[in-house]
């Protein structure tokens, strides 16, 4: 079973005001659904897969009630310090104006007087968010599950690095890392450069990784 993020597609109604959006309301809906599915006795067991963001949503909503957990390009440390290495490549007065900002969120402080430059990024609407989703660090999180866990990386993903994957894998020892060559982000096999990677975006013809779908069949039913 796979559902549309809340605010997107046929999931659009659920969504808030973005003053109100928390990142607690897509570890809600996670949550929500996997206790729905938990009453269906035709399943025997719960399996959560998390994708990017997903990830780390469905690694909170794995605590109480799924019996394994597969995290696919998921990050592997808190989200304030993602965004500031993807800044990092952008000129210096963008990390000057930038981190600061960042600093005064993960506190859990809004900031007034954003620089409008910096509006798409940190608009005063969207801080509360920001605020409740900087609280989770991966790694964290990720120790306190006791179930089995799989965590998949592509090499060639240009958003999330090998470097989380094994983040991840060393908070929880016990779970199972798998490098797939030349995966990218959308679990295609690029072996170009970033141009090719990203012309992958675009083009939904493109097969799925077949390893990808072999691991994760094999890991589901050989535990």
């Amino acid at each position: 079973m796979r559902y549309d993020k809340r605010g997107i597609a046929a999931s659009q109604a659920a969504m808030k005001n973005e003053t109100d959006l928390r990142f607690d309301d897509y570890v809600n809906d996670a949550k929500g659904w996997i206790e729905l599915l938990k009453q269906e006795k035709r399943f025997s067991k719960v399996i959560v897969l998390g994708h990017s963001e997903g990830s780390l949503i469905g690694m909170i909503a794995s605590l109480t009630n799924a019996d394994m957990f597969i995290s696919v390009a998921g990050a592997g440390q808190r989200a304030d310090k993602t965004i500031k290495e993807q800044l990092s490549t952008q000129p210096k007065e963008v990390q000057d104006l930038s981190y600061p900002i960042m600093d005064s969120l993960v506190k859990g402080k809004e900031v007034d007087n954003v620089n409008p430059m910096l509006n798409s990024l940190f608009r005063t609407s969207v801080q509360p968010y920001m605020i409740s989703w900087f609280k989770y660090d991966p790694q964290t999180e990720i120790q306190k599950l006791n179930i089995p866990i799989l965590i998949i990386q592509g090499t060639n993903d240009i958003q999330i690095t090998v470097e989380d994957a094994k983040r991840l894998s060393k908070a929880n020892p016990k779970a199972q890392l798998i490098l797939i060559d030349n995966m990218n982000h959308i679990f295609r096999i690029v072996e170009g450069g970033r141009q090719a990677n990203i012309a992958t975006y675009n083009d939904a013809s493109l097969p799925l990784s077949v390893d990808l779908v072999k691991d994760i069949a094999s890991f589901i039913f050989n535990k």
